[in-house]
Protein backbone atom coordinates (compact mmCIF):
# COMPACT_ATOMS: atom_id res chain seq x y z
CA UNK A 1 0.00 0.00 0.00
CA UNK A 2 1.25 3.47 -0.88
CA UNK A 3 0.60 6.64 1.07
CA UNK A 4 -1.52 7.83 -1.87
CA UNK A 5 -3.86 4.81 -1.57
CA UNK A 6 -4.74 5.39 2.10
CA UNK A 7 -8.28 6.62 2.73
CA UNK A 8 -7.96 10.13 4.10
CA UNK A 9 -10.09 12.31 6.34
CA UNK A 10 -10.21 16.01 5.42
CA UNK A 11 -10.26 18.64 8.15
CA UNK A 12 -10.58 22.44 7.82
CA UNK A 13 -7.38 24.37 8.51
CA UNK A 14 -9.08 26.61 11.09
CA UNK A 15 -10.19 23.59 13.12
CA UNK A 16 -6.65 22.20 13.15
CA UNK A 17 -5.19 25.57 14.16
CA UNK A 18 -7.60 25.83 17.08
CA UNK A 19 -6.93 22.23 18.13
CA UNK A 20 -3.16 22.69 17.96
CA UNK A 21 -3.23 25.89 19.99
CA UNK A 22 -5.46 24.31 22.62
CA UNK A 23 -3.23 21.23 22.98
CA UNK A 24 -0.08 23.32 23.36
CA UNK A 25 -1.68 25.64 25.89
CA UNK A 26 -2.84 22.60 27.84
CA UNK A 27 0.88 21.70 28.06
CA UNK A 28 1.60 25.16 29.58
CA UNK A 29 2.90 26.73 26.37
CA UNK A 30 2.14 30.50 26.41
CA UNK A 31 -0.69 31.57 24.12
CA UNK A 32 1.53 33.50 21.68
CA UNK A 33 3.96 30.58 21.36
CA UNK A 34 1.11 28.08 20.96
CA UNK A 35 -0.30 30.21 18.16
CA UNK A 36 3.14 30.44 16.51
CA UNK A 37 3.64 26.67 16.50
CA UNK A 38 0.11 25.61 15.57
CA UNK A 39 -0.18 28.18 12.79
CA UNK A 40 3.22 27.17 11.37
CA UNK A 41 2.31 23.47 11.33
CA UNK A 42 -1.06 24.05 9.70
CA UNK A 43 0.47 26.40 7.12
CA UNK A 44 2.99 23.69 6.27
CA UNK A 45 0.16 21.19 5.83
CA UNK A 46 -1.68 23.63 3.58
CA UNK A 47 1.40 23.71 1.35
CA UNK A 48 1.19 19.92 1.12
CA UNK A 49 4.42 19.37 3.07
CA UNK A 50 2.72 16.80 5.28
CA UNK A 51 6.01 15.40 6.59
CA UNK A 52 6.47 18.65 8.56
CA UNK A 53 2.87 19.73 9.10
CA UNK A 54 0.25 19.10 11.76
CA UNK A 55 1.36 15.44 11.85
CA UNK A 56 4.37 16.54 13.89
CA UNK A 57 2.36 18.03 16.76
CA UNK A 58 1.89 14.72 18.62
CA UNK A 59 5.67 14.34 18.66
CA UNK A 60 6.15 17.86 20.03
CA UNK A 61 3.58 17.13 22.72
CA UNK A 62 5.42 13.94 23.63
CA UNK A 63 8.69 15.83 24.08
CA UNK A 64 6.99 18.52 26.15
CA UNK A 65 5.56 15.79 28.34
CA UNK A 66 8.97 14.08 28.63
CA UNK A 67 10.66 17.37 29.56
CA UNK A 68 13.25 17.45 26.76
CA UNK A 69 11.46 20.50 25.31
CA UNK A 70 10.53 23.38 27.62
CA UNK A 71 7.10 25.00 27.39
CA UNK A 72 8.50 28.31 28.69
CA UNK A 73 12.17 28.61 27.70
CA UNK A 74 14.36 31.59 28.56
CA UNK A 75 15.43 32.38 25.00
CA UNK A 76 18.48 34.63 25.04
CA UNK A 77 19.94 36.84 22.29
CA UNK A 78 23.65 37.59 22.08
CA UNK A 79 24.34 40.29 19.48
CA UNK A 80 27.95 39.80 18.41
CA UNK A 81 28.37 42.43 15.69
CA UNK A 82 26.60 44.92 13.45
CA UNK A 83 24.94 42.11 11.49
CA UNK A 84 25.54 38.98 13.57
CA UNK A 85 23.97 37.34 16.60
CA UNK A 86 23.55 34.08 18.45
CA UNK A 87 20.22 32.90 19.85
CA UNK A 88 20.37 30.46 22.77
CA UNK A 89 17.14 28.46 22.60
CA UNK A 90 17.10 26.99 26.13
CA UNK A 91 15.47 23.77 24.82
CA UNK A 92 12.40 25.63 23.58
CA UNK A 93 10.00 24.52 20.88
CA UNK A 94 12.07 24.74 17.72
CA UNK A 95 9.48 26.68 15.74
CA UNK A 96 9.30 29.34 18.46
CA UNK A 97 13.09 29.63 18.69
CA UNK A 98 13.54 29.69 14.90
CA UNK A 99 10.84 32.32 14.40
CA UNK A 100 12.54 34.48 17.05
CA UNK A 101 15.98 34.06 15.45
CA UNK A 102 14.72 34.74 11.94
CA UNK A 103 13.00 37.95 13.00
CA UNK A 104 16.21 39.04 14.71
CA UNK A 105 18.07 38.37 11.43
CA UNK A 106 15.47 40.47 9.59
CA UNK A 107 15.97 43.35 12.02
CA UNK A 108 19.75 43.19 11.67
CA UNK A 109 19.44 43.10 7.88
CA UNK A 110 17.39 46.30 7.88
CA UNK A 111 20.00 47.95 10.08
CA UNK A 112 23.23 46.61 8.57
CA UNK A 113 22.22 45.23 5.16
CA UNK A 114 22.77 41.64 6.26
CA UNK A 115 21.70 39.69 9.32
CA UNK A 116 23.31 36.35 10.16
CA UNK A 117 21.90 34.63 13.24
CA UNK A 118 22.89 31.25 14.62
CA UNK A 119 20.76 29.09 16.91
CA UNK A 120 21.94 26.76 19.64
CA UNK A 121 20.20 24.38 22.07
CA UNK A 122 16.90 24.19 20.19
CA UNK A 123 14.62 21.42 18.91
CA UNK A 124 12.92 20.49 15.63
CA UNK A 125 12.04 23.75 13.88
CA UNK A 126 9.60 22.44 11.28
CA UNK A 127 9.74 23.43 7.62
CA UNK A 128 12.42 26.09 7.19
CA UNK A 129 10.56 27.51 4.20
CA UNK A 130 8.36 29.18 6.81
CA UNK A 131 11.12 31.53 7.84
CA UNK A 132 12.57 32.53 4.49
CA UNK A 133 9.09 33.26 3.15
CA UNK A 134 8.47 35.52 6.17
CA UNK A 135 11.58 37.52 5.25
CA UNK A 136 10.71 37.69 1.54
CA UNK A 137 7.16 38.89 2.25
CA UNK A 138 8.78 41.98 3.79
CA UNK A 139 10.95 42.64 0.75
CA UNK A 140 14.06 40.87 2.05
CA UNK A 141 15.97 37.82 0.83
CA UNK A 142 15.93 34.92 3.27
CA UNK A 143 18.23 31.94 3.60
CA UNK A 144 17.84 29.23 6.25
CA UNK A 145 19.58 26.00 7.17
CA UNK A 146 19.08 23.37 9.86
CA UNK A 147 20.31 19.87 10.69
CA UNK A 148 19.21 16.69 12.42
CA UNK A 149 20.44 13.47 13.94
CA UNK A 150 21.92 10.64 11.86
CA UNK A 151 19.37 9.72 9.22
CA UNK A 152 21.21 9.80 5.87
CA UNK A 153 24.09 7.63 4.73
CA UNK A 154 27.13 9.38 3.24
CA UNK A 155 27.75 8.77 -0.45
CA UNK A 156 29.52 5.43 -0.76
CA UNK A 157 28.35 4.24 2.66
CA UNK A 158 25.13 2.79 4.01
CA UNK A 159 25.09 3.57 7.74
CA UNK A 160 23.27 6.76 8.82
CA UNK A 161 25.69 9.60 9.55
CA UNK A 162 24.14 13.01 8.77
CA UNK A 163 20.66 14.48 8.93
CA UNK A 164 18.44 15.42 6.01
CA UNK A 165 19.90 18.91 6.55
CA UNK A 166 17.59 21.16 4.52
CA UNK A 167 18.25 24.50 2.87
CA UNK A 168 15.67 27.19 2.02
CA UNK A 169 16.02 30.43 0.04
CA UNK A 170 13.24 32.89 -0.78
CA UNK A 171 13.04 36.04 -2.92
CA UNK A 172 10.26 38.64 -2.92
CA UNK A 173 7.95 38.64 -5.96
CA UNK A 174 5.99 41.75 -6.92
CA UNK A 175 2.23 41.13 -6.82
CA UNK A 176 2.53 37.63 -5.46
CA UNK A 177 3.91 35.23 -2.92
CA UNK A 178 7.70 34.80 -2.66
CA UNK A 179 9.63 32.43 -4.86
CA UNK A 180 10.91 29.80 -2.44
CA UNK A 181 13.25 26.84 -2.58
CA UNK A 182 12.83 24.53 0.43
CA UNK A 183 14.59 21.20 0.03
CA UNK A 184 16.26 18.48 2.02
CA UNK A 185 19.64 17.09 1.01
CA UNK A 186 17.98 13.66 0.77
CA UNK A 187 15.28 12.70 -1.72
CA UNK A 188 12.65 12.50 1.03
CA UNK A 189 12.59 13.63 4.68
CA UNK A 190 12.76 11.03 7.45
CA UNK A 191 9.37 12.19 8.69
CA UNK A 192 7.92 10.69 5.52
CA UNK A 193 9.39 7.33 6.58
CA UNK A 194 7.75 7.74 10.00
CA UNK A 195 4.43 8.61 8.37
CA UNK A 196 4.71 5.49 6.18
CA UNK A 197 5.44 3.31 9.22
CA UNK A 198 2.44 4.74 11.04
CA UNK A 199 0.11 4.11 8.09
CA UNK A 200 1.60 0.82 6.84
CA UNK A 201 2.62 2.38 3.50
CA UNK A 202 5.60 1.71 1.23
CA UNK A 203 8.37 4.15 0.32
CA UNK A 204 9.32 5.34 -3.17
CA UNK A 205 12.00 3.40 -5.04
CA UNK A 206 15.64 4.34 -4.66
CA UNK A 207 15.51 6.62 -1.60
CA UNK A 208 16.32 4.35 1.36
CA UNK A 209 18.50 1.39 2.30
CA UNK A 210 18.20 -1.28 4.97
CA UNK A 211 20.81 -2.13 7.60
CA UNK A 212 22.84 -4.10 5.04
CA UNK A 213 22.87 -1.29 2.49
CA UNK A 214 20.26 -2.84 0.19
CA UNK A 215 17.70 -0.58 -1.45
CA UNK A 216 14.29 -0.97 0.19
CA UNK A 217 10.76 0.38 -0.06
CA UNK A 218 9.82 -1.16 3.30
CA UNK A 219 9.49 1.75 5.75
CA UNK A 220 10.06 -0.56 8.73
CA UNK A 221 13.26 -1.95 7.20
CA UNK A 222 14.63 1.45 6.20
CA UNK A 223 17.80 2.16 8.21
CA UNK A 224 19.11 5.17 6.29
CA UNK A 225 18.10 7.55 3.54
CA UNK A 226 20.30 8.05 0.50
CA UNK A 227 21.67 11.54 -0.18
CA UNK A 228 20.07 13.57 -2.96
CA UNK A 229 21.29 12.17 -6.28
CA UNK A 230 20.94 8.53 -5.26
CA UNK A 231 23.48 5.80 -5.84
CA UNK A 232 24.97 7.46 -8.92
CA UNK A 233 25.15 11.14 -7.99
CA UNK A 234 24.71 11.19 -4.23
CA UNK A 235 28.07 12.89 -3.75
CA UNK A 236 26.25 16.18 -4.43
CA UNK A 237 23.60 15.77 -1.72
CA UNK A 238 26.14 14.34 0.70
CA UNK A 239 28.58 17.24 0.30
CA UNK A 240 25.78 19.78 0.67
CA UNK A 241 24.52 18.04 3.82
CA UNK A 242 28.01 17.99 5.32
CA UNK A 243 28.52 21.73 4.79
CA UNK A 244 25.07 22.53 6.21
CA UNK A 245 25.99 20.37 9.20
CA UNK A 246 29.01 22.58 9.82
CA UNK A 247 26.88 25.74 9.51
CA UNK A 248 24.28 24.52 12.01
CA UNK A 249 26.23 22.32 14.39
CA UNK A 250 29.89 23.12 15.16
CA UNK A 251 29.63 26.80 14.17
CA UNK A 252 27.11 27.37 16.96
CA UNK A 253 28.49 25.00 19.57
CA UNK A 254 25.92 22.27 18.85
CA UNK A 255 26.64 18.55 18.36
CA UNK A 256 26.55 17.13 14.85
CA UNK A 257 25.14 14.03 13.14
CA UNK A 258 25.74 10.91 15.22
CA UNK A 259 26.21 12.99 18.38
CA UNK A 260 22.68 14.45 18.24
CA UNK A 261 20.03 12.57 20.24
CA UNK A 262 17.51 10.87 17.91
CA UNK A 263 14.23 12.60 17.17
CA UNK A 264 11.89 9.67 17.83
CA UNK A 265 13.76 7.89 20.60
CA UNK A 266 15.12 8.88 24.00
CA UNK A 267 12.38 11.50 24.28
CA UNK A 268 13.69 12.69 27.63
CA UNK A 269 17.02 13.81 26.11
CA UNK A 270 17.25 17.40 24.74
CA UNK A 271 18.07 17.48 21.02
CA UNK A 272 20.56 20.41 21.14
CA UNK A 273 19.74 21.30 17.54
CA UNK A 274 21.00 24.32 15.67
CA UNK A 275 19.93 26.45 12.75
CA UNK A 276 21.35 29.35 10.77
CA UNK A 277 19.42 32.28 9.30
CA UNK A 278 20.86 34.78 6.85
CA UNK A 279 18.75 37.72 5.68
CA UNK A 280 19.81 40.24 3.04
CA UNK A 281 18.37 43.67 2.31
CA UNK A 282 18.26 43.80 -1.52
CA UNK A 283 18.21 47.60 -1.45
CA UNK A 284 21.92 47.49 -0.52
CA UNK A 285 22.68 46.06 -3.97
CA UNK A 286 22.53 47.44 -7.50
CA UNK A 287 19.43 45.55 -8.60
CA UNK A 288 17.54 45.82 -5.33
CA UNK A 289 14.99 48.44 -6.36
CA UNK A 290 13.76 46.29 -9.26
CA UNK A 291 14.38 42.85 -7.77
CA UNK A 292 10.80 41.91 -6.83
CA UNK A 293 9.49 43.14 -10.19
CA UNK A 294 12.21 41.23 -12.02
CA UNK A 295 11.35 38.06 -10.12
CA UNK A 296 7.70 38.45 -11.16
CA UNK A 297 8.74 38.97 -14.80
CA UNK A 298 11.08 35.97 -14.61
CA UNK A 299 8.19 33.83 -13.36
CA UNK A 300 6.09 34.89 -16.36
CA UNK A 301 8.87 34.06 -18.79
CA UNK A 302 9.55 30.69 -17.17
CA UNK A 303 5.84 29.81 -17.33
CA UNK A 304 5.81 30.64 -21.05
CA UNK A 305 8.47 28.01 -21.77
CA UNK A 306 7.41 24.68 -23.32
CA UNK A 307 5.84 22.51 -20.63
CA UNK A 308 4.89 25.58 -18.54
CA UNK A 309 7.54 25.15 -15.81
CA UNK A 310 6.81 26.72 -12.45
CA UNK A 311 8.96 28.69 -10.07
CA UNK A 312 10.18 27.02 -6.86
CA UNK A 313 7.44 27.16 -4.25
CA UNK A 314 4.57 27.59 -6.72
CA UNK A 315 3.39 23.95 -6.48
CA UNK A 316 2.97 24.49 -2.72
CA UNK A 317 0.85 27.59 -3.39
CA UNK A 318 -1.33 25.58 -5.77
CA UNK A 319 -1.84 22.86 -3.15
CA UNK A 320 -2.68 25.51 -0.57
CA UNK A 321 -5.42 26.94 -2.78
CA UNK A 322 -6.95 23.47 -3.10
CA UNK A 323 -6.65 22.56 0.57
CA UNK A 324 -8.19 25.82 1.76
CA UNK A 325 -11.33 24.60 -0.02
CA UNK A 326 -11.20 20.83 0.53
CA UNK A 327 -9.49 20.73 3.93
CA UNK A 328 -6.21 19.18 5.02
CA UNK A 329 -6.03 15.41 4.44
CA UNK A 330 -5.24 13.33 7.53
CA UNK A 331 -4.26 9.65 7.54
CA UNK A 332 -6.19 7.30 9.87
CA UNK A 333 -3.13 6.69 12.07
CA UNK A 334 -2.67 10.41 12.58
CA UNK A 335 -6.35 10.87 13.38
CA UNK A 336 -6.03 8.18 16.05
CA UNK A 337 -3.03 9.98 17.56
CA UNK A 338 -4.94 13.26 17.56
CA UNK A 339 -7.92 11.69 19.32
CA UNK A 340 -5.62 10.11 21.91
CA UNK A 341 -3.99 13.46 22.69
CA UNK A 342 -7.36 15.19 22.80
CA UNK A 343 -8.53 12.75 25.48
CA UNK A 344 -5.25 12.97 27.40
CA UNK A 345 -5.30 16.77 27.47
CA UNK A 346 -9.08 17.14 27.76
CA UNK A 347 -9.16 19.18 24.55
CA UNK A 348 -12.02 18.80 22.05
CA UNK A 349 -10.86 16.97 18.92
CA UNK A 350 -11.28 18.86 15.63
CA UNK A 351 -14.49 18.03 13.82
Amino acid sequence: MTVESIELIHCPADALRAWGRACLQAMDVPEADARCVADALVQTSLWGVDSHGIARLPHYLSRLQAGSVKARPAIRDEVTGAGTAQVHGDRGLGIVVADHANRLAMRLAREAGVGAVGVSDSSHCGAIGLYVRAAAREGLIGLAFTHADSIAAPHGGHRPLLGTNPIAIAFPRAGGEPVCLDMATTSIPWNRVMNARREGAVLPEGVAVDGEGRLTTDANAAAALLPLGGAGYGHKGYALALLIELLCGPLHGNPWGPHIPPMYAQLDRPRELGAFFIVLDPMRFAGGAMLAATVALMAQEVAAEPGAPRMPGDPELQRQAARVVSGIPLEPGLVAQMREWSQRLDVPAPA
